[in-house]
């Protein structure tokens, strides 16, 4: 045997092996499964894959799926829950589910790289929580639970000099997970200065795109955990026909058969799992020193409505109240949640983003809540009051009027910004 077949003998298989990885992750590939039960499950999974990917978002999307942007709520899949509603009666339009505990705005931004074109003149809803509006914002390592470098580079590639991406670069650079990466971070920092990121580091970025846009393809459905057996049932208990009036008997008989253990109309579950007795007794008077009036989670908010803005997207937004009685209990001020509530309608608003729905003062409302933070049977049902009219509208073109100043510490730090009305529509 020859010396040249012997070295191919020991060589040969890893120098195959390495051009088959070359044409795996450099050559398009799409075998994510995208059949219309695959694209049902992964919207209602609320899986970080699917949310740190883009692929299967970007089928979503392009069909009649609407993306829900939210928090830890979304996970309340009682009966009156958008997905379940949506799917019992068969509506046109199908909620997306993205966000789970600890996302935030800077979450939001970063994970709705690489579906721009999909949501462009399309419509999307977005829970806004002033929960999320603390001193210190967002929580680094919720972040890197749904960050991912595919964001990252997507948001790169497309950066122009601007306000906008000036901050996101900075604020992108506090995160451990924004710098973990030497090329991610180097691109950060000049973006960061004002400049453009040079020729080279683009080609290397782009091949590194790709990589990354065949490893989502490939494993983003992995493990993707599976909760239609959850809106099935969910949607069994509701009647054939929608009307609002069954549907409120319903939320408020679901609401009583599983909030019986506690005085704050807290359900059952959550009562004994995540809080009990000693913790109740340790809480009492705890938030009386909570504000949310002053963050840098304003700015974050901003970098959403820009992209929003410059998708011409029509959003819906929610905000929500806390349970009432557990407010009190715990001493956080109504005062200072109306006056954050105020300060991001007015953020909102300003710039042309008209469809609020200012949910603030309903936490005393029986079953609204399902928690102490998070929206219950006739919360969600409340919400189908607006969601369903909103999504029947016929879209609009609609120009924002972006305002650098939200972007400042001076509006982050604001206090006393006044009352600001906004309407939208709603229907039974």
């Amino acid at each position: 045997m020859s010396n040249k077949r012997k070295l191919w003998q020991i060589f040969g298989p890893v120098i195959c092996a390495f051009v088959l990885l070359g044409i795996l992750f450099l050559v398009p590939w799409h075998f994510s499964g995208k059949s219309d039960s695959a694209l049902f499950k992964a919207s209602v999974s609320r899986s970080n894959n699917i949310f740190k990917g883009q692929e299967i978002k970007k089928a979503a999307f392009a069909k009649e799926y609407v993306p829900f942007y939210g928090s830890s709520e979304l996970s309340r899949m009682d009966p009156m829950h958008p997905s379940v509603l949506a799917y019992k009666y068969k509506r046109d339009y199908k909620p997306f589910l993205l966000g789970g505990p600890g996302s935030q705005s800077l979450t939001h931004f970063f994970g709705m790289q690489g579906t721009s074109q999909e949501l462009t003149d399309k419509k999307a809803v977005m829970i806004i929580s002033p929960q999320w509006f603390t001193k210190e914002g967002q929580n680094s390592a919720a972040f890197s639970m749904y960050f991912s470098q595919l964001q990252a580079v997507d948001w790169i590639l497309s950066a122009k000099n601007s306000e906008a991406t000036r901050y996101a670069a900075k604020r992108l650079l506090t995160m451990p997970a924004g710098t973990a990466d030497e090329s991610t971070k180097s691109a950060l920092q000049t973006l960061a200065a004002g400049k453009q990121i040079s020729g080279q580091t683009r080609l290397l970025l782009e091949t590194r795109q790709r990589i990354l846009e065949n490893e989502d393809d490939l494993f983003s459905s992995l493990n993707m955990p599976n909760n239609v057996p959850q809106i099935q049932s969910g949607a069994h208990k509701l009647p054939g026909t929608y009307a609002y009036d069954n549907l409120r008997q319903i939320a408020l008989d679901q609401g009583a058969e599983h909030t019986t253990n506690n005085p704050f109309d807290i359900s059952n579950s959550f009562y004994t799992h995540r809080l009990g007795e000693k913790e109740v007794a340790r809480l009492k008077g705890s938030q009386k020193n909570f504000d949310y009036t002053k963050s840098p989670e304003y700015g974050d908010l901003e970098l959403v409505l820009d992209q929003f803005a410059s998708q011409h997207t029509n959003v819906l937004f929610i905000i929500p109240p806390v349970n009432s009685k557990w407010a009190k209990y715990t001493g956080l001020s109504e005062k200072m949640y109306q006056e954050a509530t105020n300060k991001i309608v007015k953020q909102l608003s300003s710039q042309g983003f008209d469809n609020i729905v200012n949910l603030t003062k309903d936490g005393n409302k029986k079953y609204f809540m399902e928690d102490t933070i998070h929206l219950g049977w006739n919360g969600w049902l409340t919400v189908d009051q607006y969601v369903q009219p909103f999504m029947k509208q016929k879209n609009q073109p609609i120009t924002y009027h972006m305002d650098n100043y939200y972007f400042s510490k001076a509006w982050a730090n604001k206090t006393n910004v006044g009352p600001t009305k906004v309407s939208a529509s709603k229907s039974n």
